[in-house]
């Protein structure tokens, strides 16, 4: 049914969607009292709360522009998608290097995997929805030719480090809360945040460079504009030090486009078995 019902979706304009999503946005800031405390409690934390209104749209057209995005027939939706800066993928590809894409939950950030797939071969890592009947359209949807689904695990990582030392690129989400042993506490917008290590890891082992990466959403559904940015922290020190690293590229790069952030994710919980910040952990 659900499969359905975005595929009906997925024909309308893009213009229309965000419209719709607009309204949703609304619908649930107005209606949720939770999502409200979160949504505004970390735009002012960051200093973004003079983009609170733009950010409840922008949070609505993250969710209806999914049908699009997923079900949508791909030329459809590459001629909505302008990619800036390629050359700096392509730069890599050419010296031999490994590239570890970064894409934080920034703009349409299910666009970018599926578009730089189109052009070269690339594993990501993805968590497997909690609802098993949302599973068949989150992986349907993104299963492509040439990108390759490594699912959170210890397997999962062992793909992407295999795909790495073959010359191929990887991307992750690193602003994703990982589990029990896969994180540290690092700065993130003036708080502590649990933060996963595994960019650094994987940058390390499979001696690649990091890129950054990031779909800007245009206003009135003219499409998106996919951007590559250096990486210009040192992946030095402790792995807290290098999450910290990471964490603070991941601000520069929210600072291109605030409003468009996904600010009620739930970035600040202590995940179960995870000391708090600065406590030692039970024994």
């Amino acid at each position: 049914m659900l499969v359905l019902l975005f595929r009906a979706l997925s024909v309308f304009p893009l213009s229309v969607l965000h419209a719709l999503g607009t309204a949703l946005g609304w619908a649930v800031y107005l209606a949720s009292p939770s999502y409200r405390r979160r949504l505004r409690g970390n735009l002012e934390r960051a200093g973004y709360g003079g983009h609170l209104r733009a950010a409840i749209a922008e949070s609505g057209k993250a969710i209806v522009e999914l049908p699009f995005v997923w079900c949508a027939p791909q030329p459809r939706v590459t001629g909505h998608v302008r990619m800036e800066n390629w050359e700096l993928v392509q730069r890599q590809l050419d010296s031999g290097k490994g590239i570890v894409f970064l894409t934080p939950h920034l703009g349409c950030f299910e666009l970018t995997a599926q578009q730089v797939s189109l052009r070269i071969e690339l594993t990501v890592m993805y968590r497997p929805p909690r609802k098993s009947a949302l599973k068949p359209l989150v992986e349907g949807a993104r299963a492509r030719q040439n990108m390759h689904l490594a699912p959170a695990t210890l397997s999962g990582v062992r793909m992407l480090v295999k795909a790495l030392k073959g010359g191929q690129p990887v991307g992750v989400l690193p602003d994703q809360v990982p589990q029990e042993g896969e994180g540290v506490w690092a700065p993130f917008f003036g708080r502590d945040a649990y933060t996963m290590t595994l960019p650094a890891k994987l940058a390390q082992l499979g001696k690649a460079d990091i890129l950054l990466t990031y779909a800007e959403r245009l206003p009135f559904g003219r499409g998106y504009v996919i951007r590559f940015v250096p990486f210009e922290g040192e992946l030095t020190g402790t792995p807290a030090e290098q999450a910290a690293a990471i964490n603070r590229a991941m601000e520069q790069l929210i600072a291109r486009a605030p409003s468009q952030y996904f600010w009620s994710y739930n970035r600040y919980k202590r995940p179960q078995g995870v000391a708090a910040p600065g406590a030692e952990a039970v024994a």
